[in-house]
């Protein structure tokens, strides 16, 4: 059953050091900032954080690398003009990564939700990418095997959330959160308001209840801060 909360702090209790997270957010777009900030205070540390890209300016995720709490990124897109937080720590040798071609990463993590064991795909073969990896040529044309990517939590940002746990999203803010959603054994979302059982039409549910553990209301924590 998905526990509805309106403490952000309440809402992360419990994640372990050493942890992998999956964090939803392309740049800012869906990007559960209150999540990760509570994260923060939470203390959980040592963490291994797979995200689109490695934080922009100071917020959300790049607060979280700036707090020294993250050992390993792994993503698609690590650098860009208001990344300088992950570019200073991986500069100075304090941190990890593992670059991702984008869509190999999102299927890595719908391979984690499916069962799937691995999966032969072409992106990255002849390239620094695929070296240490297994290729295998099919039908005239040559494959990398790729791994699924299992999180331990994933935090996402959704729109509306009913009772029951069903997620729905605003636009290209759903981005990664559906697949994360499924590929983790702790999801906890935050929306922006929470409606009864029922309310939200069956077939806009983007994420079902069974995949979602926690979710954050934003409209209740607000309105008690």
């Amino acid at each position: 059953m998905t526990g509805i909360f309106a403490d952000p702090d309440d809402a992360v209790a419990g994640i372990s050091d050493g942890s992998t997270v999956l964090i939803g957010g392309f740049g800012m777009a869906g990007m559960p900032v209150q999540l990760v900030d509570a994260l923060i205070r939470q203390g959980a540390t040592d963490l291994t954080v797979v995200c689109n890209n490695a934080g922009n300016g100071d917020t959300g995720l790049a607060a979280l690398l700036a707090a020294g709490r993250v050992r390993k990124m792994i993503c698609s897109f690590p650098r860009q003009s208001d990344s300088w937080v992950f570019d200073g720590l991986y500069r100075a040798g304090k941190i990890e990564l593992e670059v991702v071609p984008q869509g190999t990463l999102a299927e890595r993590m719908r391979a984690a939700g499916a069962g799937i064991g691995a999966f032969y795909c072409p992106t990255g073969v002849g390239t620094p990418l695929a070296d240490g990896k297994e290729t295998r040529t099919i039908d005239g044309r040559d494959y990398v095997l790729e791994y699924p990517i299992k999180g331990d939590v994933a935090l996402v940002g959704a729109h509306v959330g009913d009772r029951a746990g069903n997620l729905v999203y605003r636009k290209t803010a759903r981005n990664f959160g559906p697949v994360m959603a499924t590929a983790a054994t702790l999801t906890i979302a935050q929306v922006n308001r929470v409606v009864e059982a029922g309310e939200l039409d069956p077939e806009t549910v983007v994420t079902p209840s069974i995949y979602v553990d926690r979710i954050l209301d934003l409209g209740t924590a607000e309105a008690a801060s």
